[in-house]
Parts: C-alpha cells; sequence; structure tokens
C-alpha cells in the first residue's frame, strides 16, 4: 500500500503514547558508532514528510550522509562539536526556489485518475501568481502595493510578497518537517540532535548545496552514547508564555 496516496481509517495514537514519544526525545550530543539501516532512513524520510505544509508545495529537500569520508569533512564545518560525530548527518534545506516545478508536480502525482478542475487551475493560474516574485522581486513590489490598496476593503493574505517572505515561507514548512523527522528516528530508538552551529559557506562547498536552498539544520543520528545527554530538560512554565482569551 502507497502511504502517499491512499485513503484510510484515521489512526488515533492515545495521548500517552505520543506524550511518552515526544517526551524522550532529547538532543544528543555523543552517539556511538553504530550504523542506521538504510531502510530506517528512508521510513523515517517518508514520515517527515507527511508534515503539513503550506499550499502542499513541499518547499524542503535532505541531503542524507552517510559516508564516513564526507562526515569526517562535515565535523570541522559543524565547529567540531561531539554530534557532529554521528554516524548519519541529514541536512535539511528549505526550498524557496522550487515551487514552480512543485506546482506541475501536484497535477503529476494527483493520488487519483482524474485531476479536479479547481486543481488544476490553482496550480496553474493562482498558485503561481502568488509565489512569483519575479525578476529582481519586482513582481513582489507590484503585489504588495496591489495588496496594500485592495486590503483597505477586506481582510487579504499578505504575503509571500518579496524574496525574503519567501525564504520565510519555506523554513516554516521545512521545520515542521524536521520536526517529524526527530520524531520517527525517536520511535525506531534512535536518538538525534538538530545542529544550527555550522559554517554555512563551508557547508555549502562541502555538500555543494544549491544556491537558493536554506540549510535550516544539520541533524545528526544514531544510537545514544555513553554521557550523550548533558544536562536535565528544561522548560519555562506554560503560563509564562501562553495566553487563553
Amino acid at each position: 500500500m502507497n502511504s502517499f496516496t491512499s485513503e484510510q481509517t484515521p489512526v488515533h495514537a492515545s495521548p500517552a503514547a505520543l506524550r511518552a514519544l515526544i517526551e524522550s526525545r532529547r538532543a544528543v550530543r555523543r552517539f556511538t558508532a553504530e550504523v542506521i539501516p538504510d531502510e530506517v532512513i528512508r521510513d523515517c524520510l517518508e514520515m517527515a514528510v507527511l508534515a503539513p505544509n503550506s499550499c502542499n508545495l513541499q518547499p524542503w529537500s535532505f541531503q542524507v550522509v552517510r559516508d564516513p569520508a564526507l562526515l569526517k569533512q562535515l565535523h570541522p564545518v559543524c565547529m567540531s562539536q561531539n554530534a557532529a560525530q554521528a554516524p548519519l548527518i541529514i541536512a535539511v534545506l528549505a526550498r524557496p526556489d522550487t515551487w514552480a516545478q512543485a506546482c506541475k508536480d501536484i497535477v503529476t502525482y494527483w493520488p487519483e485518475p482524474e485531476v479536479p478542475q479547481r486543481i488544476r487551475s490553482f496550480y496553474a493560474k493562482t498558485a503561481p501568481f502568488q509565489y512569483n516574485q519575479g525578476p529582481l522581486g519586482l513582481l513582489g513590489l507590484f503585489k504588495r502595493q496591489l495588496v496594500r490598496v485592495l486590503a483597505l476593503r477586506k481582510p487579504l493574505m499578505r504575503g509571500p510578497n518579496s524574496k525574503a517572505q519567501m525564504r520565510l515561507w519555506a523554513v516554516k514548512s521545512t521545520a515542521l518537517a524536521a520536526e517529524n523527522l526527530m520524531l520517527a528516528f525517536q520511535s525506531h530508538g534512535y536518538a538525534t540532535c538538530p545542529m544550527e552551529g555550522f559554517d554555512e559557506p563551508r557547508l555549502r562547498k562541502v555538500l555543494d548545496i544549491p544556491r537558493q536552498a536554506i540549510p535550516i539544520m544539520l541533524l545528526a543520528a544514531g544510537r545514544q552514547g555513553e554521557k550523550g545527554i548533558y544536562n536535565p530538560r528544561l522548560r519555562f512554565p506554560l503560563e509564562q508564555q501562553v495566553t487563553w482569551l
């Protein structure tokens, strides 16, 4: 059964099981040398891309680094931190540049024999207008002015109408996929550590990252090693961060 296209009866995990999984996830800084099987990595990536995302354009990509020589090159790029010595590192990339191809792919991979006309129309006209910023961002500038005028009469979605907004748009969806990815590894008994401490220009050279892709994190994964968790968990009081209206 294709998990991406089949109709399924909704499955509800128990709150206790979900809480146990989430609470068990910690940022692990030391890993054993045990290699994660490819089938486990693939399963985790399949769960990652089931994350909700804007307009279903799935603006992400992943570079799976398993080669020992390449991992060795990444270690100094990651400030030589212990977590970067994991047997697996996945570069999680936000892709504000893939929306046009994604609009075509929606129609190509539609999970029903016939693509509804409203879907064809949306991804042929509405979505391209919404996400295209034009040469030098000039179309985005025009759209910002147009929205400013039209919004005087009714509420409107105000973006993304600039290249900076497109970067944020892609990062938000990719972050959701990254959380799925971490919990997926946790469900298989593997630990993870999301690393933001890396030298991006050097990272781009080592991994040959596309120019417009945004590395939002390097995810180290593997079996938790001895003294892999440095400190007890600390979260601020919920009342400090939540407003009930």
